[in-house]
């Protein structure tokens, strides 16, 4: 069976959406079917469907919405399936003229599905109630999280070492790294360093970023980088102690999810999907934007090497119990042929 995937370019961004879309396919080929990629950069036509020869699901990604509106009429009418991480016109920050344009367009567009694919069940609700999607053309469809031997949390320190803190994430308003920033700063009488990783989506925001830590007086302890993937990216979680993310909002919440899958207690806001992925015991969750909630549930965290063993061995027993890919390729298959 034969998937095909429209989205937005480029496809090999790292992102969350980008890794949930090479993750699944890469996982639906493990299985036996195959899979073709048009990863939109400029609007298509309406005969943008005739070039299509699938033999399994079409699936359209949201955020191609409006590269793809000519053809979306047709994409329907070949039983073409909605992805959507998160409808855009949610992204905060998104400037009102522009979001606005986005949620017609969603409000649309959405109904018309024969199924549309939630990443999270928060998400789903949503789309039914705010985008007229019906709810039982609606199937969720989270990310897959893979498995990870439990990390050993050592519950003392040597002499000198600060609480190393990893934030993966977009360099975006909506990661919301700014709370995080001025979250730790608060915590003045504590020893840690805060490694932020990510594509960098938003160039004026992440010299703002910059710009705020040295404000703050806590350059010296952030350290920005870009985005990792592979050995880059294992050394990071390896020396990481916690994970935290002051997202404004997320449509499930992947690095999360691999934080906890590592072992590594979080530290976290409430943003979309996010706050409801974190179980109790496993980390901190603060409401969005307060970044003084944040930096007081921050604060044993941080201090105490013992509670974020505990709470890592709270958070990898729990990600044990979420999906993985190849189970989400198969609940896949399922909806195309069901």
């Amino acid at each position: 069976m034969k998937l095909i995937l429209i989205t937005e370019a480029p496809f090999d961004s790292v992102t969350g959406a980008s890794f949930y879309h090479r993750r699944l396919l890469a996982a639906w080929r493990e299985a036996g079917g195959g899979a073709e990629i048009f990863a939109l950069d400029q609007p298509v036509g309406a005969d943008f469907a005739d070039r299509l020869r699938p033999d399994g699901p079409i699936l359209l990604e949201g955020a191609a919405f409006a590269h793809a509106r000519a053809a979306i009429p047709a994409l329907q009418a070949r039983g073409a399936f909605a992805l959507i991480h998160h409808p855009t016109s949610l992204e905060p920050g998104t400037p009102e003229e522009l979001r606005q344009a986005f949620k017609a367009l969603e409000r649309e567009a959405l109904p018309g599905f024969a199924r549309v694919i939630a990443a999270s069940a928060p998400i789903a609700g949503r789309l039914s109630a705010e985008f007229g999607v019906l709810s039982d053309r609606i199937s969720v469809l989270v990310p897959g999280t893979d498995r990870y031997e439990c990390r050993t949390l050592n519950p003392v320190l040597p002499d000198g070492s600060p609480c190393t803190v990893l934030s993966l994430g977009t360099l975006t308003y909506r990661k919301g790294h700014d709370v995080l920033i001025r979250a730790l700063a608060s915590l003045h009488d504590l020893d840690w360093r805060l490694v932020i990783a990510g594509e960098m989506r938003d160039p004026a925001y992440a010299e703002g970023l910059d710009r705020l830590a040295a404000e703050l007086g806590v350059a010296s302890q952030v350290e920005r980088r870009g985005p990792l993937a592979g050995s880059a990216l294992e050394a990071a979680w390896a020396e990481a102690d916690l994970f935290a993310l002051a997202t404004r909002f997320e449509g499930f919440g992947m690095a999360i999810a691999e934080a906890m899958a590592r072992g590594l207690p979080v530290a976290i806001t409430e943003g979309g999907a996010a706050g409801e992925l974190v179980p109790t015991g496993a980390g901190i969750v603060a409401p969005v934007d307060d970044v003084a909630q944040l930096g007081k549930a921050m604060r044993r965290l941080v201090f105490s090497p013992a509670l974020r063993a505990q709470m890592g061995a709270i958070a990898w027993q729990h990600a044990r119990g979420l999906p993985n890919w190849p189970e989400q390729a198969r609940a896949l298959r399922h909806l195309a042929t069901s």
